[in-house]
């Protein structure tokens, strides 16, 4: 996402137009987005397995942050690593052409030493994501959250939750999945 697209979004403050006419984008706000841009990509990859969607996603995540937060908040990371997680669940709940796509994707890459391999762990990747869609938001949001390297104090932050609740969280949305693996696509 280019600074420059996020500078012409309309925000309620008023913000003088630079030389191209778009207004400058505020330099709080640019430090959040230059420091947390690729973790909340990172957030958002983990849960749709796609960089473009992923990229997507974050577009959107600080689109949103920026219309109705300020940059400066205390918060403004955790919210945004939650956001990510949720706004990319949301994304492989509503998109039905996910398989079509990536059936397409998986044709146009060159041969792997293995394809066997790749193909295996595509279908993996495929059924993780659509056992994360099955979960119940705030599990799926965890294990997203964890596994997209956010540490447990991070996680803490971007769900609300204490430090020292994080691992039993964690271990019931591990058993949550199981769960949801053990009973399979159709319920």
């Amino acid at each position: 996402m280019d600074l420059d697209a996020v500078a012409v979004i309309e925000r309620p403050q008023v913000s003088r137009p630079n030389a191209t006419g778009a207004t400058a984008v505020p330099a709080a706000f640019e430090r959040l987005f230059r420091a947390e841009y690729a973790r909340v990509v990172r957030v958002a990859y983990r849960v749709v397995g796609d960089q473009a969607e992923a990229e997507d996603v974050a577009q959107d995540v600080f689109v949103a942050f920026y219309r109705a937060h300020s940059p400066d908040m205390p918060y403004a990371p955790a919210w945004l690593h939650r956001a990510a997680a949720h706004t990319a669940l949301n994304a492989i709940r509503s998109r039905s052409r996910r398989t079509a796509r990536e059936e397409r994707d998986a044709t146009g890459r060159e041969a792997s030493a293995d394809p066997e391999g790749a193909a295996l762990e595509r279908e993996r990747a495929r059924e993780v994501r659509a056992t994360l869609a099955r979960m119940p938001r705030g599990a799926a949001e965890l294990l997203a959250l964890r596994y997209s390297g956010l540490s447990y104090a991070e996680v803490a932050a971007a769900t609300g939750t204490k430090i020292d609740q994080v691992g039993t969280r964690l271990r019931r949305a591990h058993d949550a999945f199981r769960k949801e693996v053990s009973r399979g696509p159709h319920r």
